[in-house]
């Protein structure tokens, strides 16, 4: 049966204690899109989900006892979320900033070959995005270096 919802093969859970908030910080400030929002008869979101590009979260509460968000268990993370750009990843950060968003690691050419920063959401969620800069080979990367690598980009 094809996907009715026609989702990306992996997508991600993002816990908060006001996910409503979160939905509109995370469109105003990270440029997602509400795909899906599911609220019971007193208007309390029971499930949502948003889209950037091809990648999807699912936002929703702290639920149950064993999901958190980092704001309830000391602002620590247990997974990072990583989301590639096709472009404009230095307006993206200052966009994001301007919104609210702690920035932890400025815009910044990596070794090998993305430009990166990282932010904070209100709850404490980390956020890495991404945006492929060069074309860097195994070899290059080792090289400068030292590192073993397995698999590269591919190949």
């Amino acid at each position: 049966m094809q996907d009715p919802f026609r989702r990306a093969t992996l997508g991600a859970g993002v816990f908060y204690r006001d996910p409503t908030a979160a939905l509109d910080w995370l469109e105003r400030a990270f440029g997602f899109e509400r795909h899906t929002v599911v609220r019971d008869r007193d208007g309390e979101l029971v499930h949502s989900e948003m889209r950037i590009g091809d990648a999807y979260i699912i936002v929703d509460s702290e639920w149950s006892s064993h999901v958190a968000s980092p704001a309830s268990v000391g602002a620590r993370n247990t997974q990072a979320l990583y989301i590639k750009l096709k472009g404009g990843l230095d307006d993206h950060c200052e966009h994001a900033r301007q919104a609210g968003a702690e920035i932890l690691q400025e815009p910044e050419d990596q070794i090998y070959g993305d430009r990166t920063y990282r932010a904070r959401d209100p709850e404490g969620h980390v956020w890495t995005f991404i945006q492929p800069v060069r074309s860097v080979s195994r070899e290059e990367v080792q090289n400068l270096t030292g590192w073993s690598i397995e698999g590269w980009h591919g190949e």
